[in-house]
């Protein structure tokens, strides 16, 4: 083992990519060299995937990191951080692998830039199992805004499962991070939504049956809602719906993806009860919010406390990651309908 290295166990809670991407953006954040073990161990298809190398080899390109075990499957990764700088970073990803993602490893580090840095990053908009573009876009930055964090994304091509194709750019410039208390979301104003498709689709009328399909379910509510439709020339064909809830001091988000089979009412009913769900915990941010936001909070030096529908096995396992590289503690309270979750720096 290199000496004066931190070790990660990266089959640790539920051993998923996860650890591998917060573990990589806080060293490079602290400058902490560390050693991952046992990536993704129990995963059907253990090791680096293609998300997760393209978000190393970019990470690597922006803190000049020395890394080892960079090849697809390894199971080990050696990242020796060096010096955050500003510049163009182009990433391509190679197939649907996960822009947002990808976006997981750079964001954090990102804003140590100086005095800012432009991504520009080719894969999967809209994939299962990850942050869509637009949920990076009308969810995650906004929130991130309150504590004062400077990021902008454009989707220029979009990309569904399998071929990827999408195309996005992200501009970050370096924040004055603040503490954050978001326990309360305050009242709803407006539910928005994007419903979109391939233009292969528009004949069959998909975007427009996903939109009237989340609206009819939408009706039970007594809030305000606008979904726009939208096609494009995509690689591989593919749908699906984002929908953002506007309210008074937060926003929460969830989505939905078509799939070969599947009705396209079914994906907008299925969108639309999933924001429902998030509206009726009445916590401030959504269950997808909640392990994301972590390493920006502990990063502050301050205390937070936000509100979430639930703990999720990914925010336990990112609250482990984060007290591996920083000095903090926290203290989860679940209460009937959300869970508060609050970061301390230790005195």
């Amino acid at each position: 083992m290199v000496p004066n290295i931190l070790e990660i166990d990266g089959s640790y809670g539920e051993g998923g990519g996860q650890i591998l991407r917060t573990a990589v953006a806080l060293a490079a954040y602290t400058g902490t060299p560390c050693v991952i073990k046992d990536i993704r161990k129990g995963r059907p298809n253990p090791g680096l995937r293609a998300q997760h190398l393209a978000g190393l080899q970019a990470l690597a390109q922006m803190c000049h990191a020395e890394v080892e075990g960079l090849h697809l499957g390894s199971q080990k990764v050696i990242f020796k951080p060096g010096e955050i700088r500003e510049g163009d970073l182009t990433i391509d990803v190679g197939t649907a692998g996960a822009i947002g993602l990808v976006l997981q490893t750079l964001l954090l580090p990102g804003i140590k830039s100086q005095p800012s840095i432009h991504l520009t990053v080719a894969g999967g908009t809209d994939v299962p199992w990850a942050p869509t573009a637009g949920y990076v876009k009308e969810v995650l930055f906004p929130v991130l805004a309150r504590m004062g964090y400077s990021g902008t994304i454009a989707i220029h091509e979009r990309g569904y499962f399998p071929a990827g194709g999408g195309r996005v750019s992200v501009q970050l410039k370096q924040p004055s991070l603040s503490p954050l208390e978001l326990l309360e979301r305050g009242e709803v104003v407006m539910i928005r939504g994007l419903s979109h498709a391939s233009t292969v689709l528009q004949q069959r009328g998909v975007a427009e049956r996903q939109r009237e399909a989340a609206i009819e379910k939408l009706k039970t509510c007594p809030f305000s809602y606008d979904i726009t439709v939208h096609y494009e020339n995509t690689t591989s064909p593919g749908s699906g719906v984002d929908l953002w809830v506007l309210t008074e001091n937060s926003i929460l988000g969830a989505n939905t993806l078509g799939a070969r089979g599947r009705r396209a009412e079914e994906v907008g009913e299925q969108a639309a009860f999933i924001v429902l769900k998030q509206i009726d915990s009445r916590a401030a941010l959504d269950e997808w919010m909640g392990d994301q936001i972590l390493p920006f909070l502990a990063v502050t030096g301050g205390q937070s406390a936000v509100s979430v529908p639930r703990i999720t096995n990914h925010l336990r396992t990112n609250l482990w990651v984060i007290t591996q590289f920083l000095s903090v503690t926290y203290r989860i309270a679940e209460e009937k309908e959300r869970a508060i979750v609050e970061i301390n720096p230790l005195s």
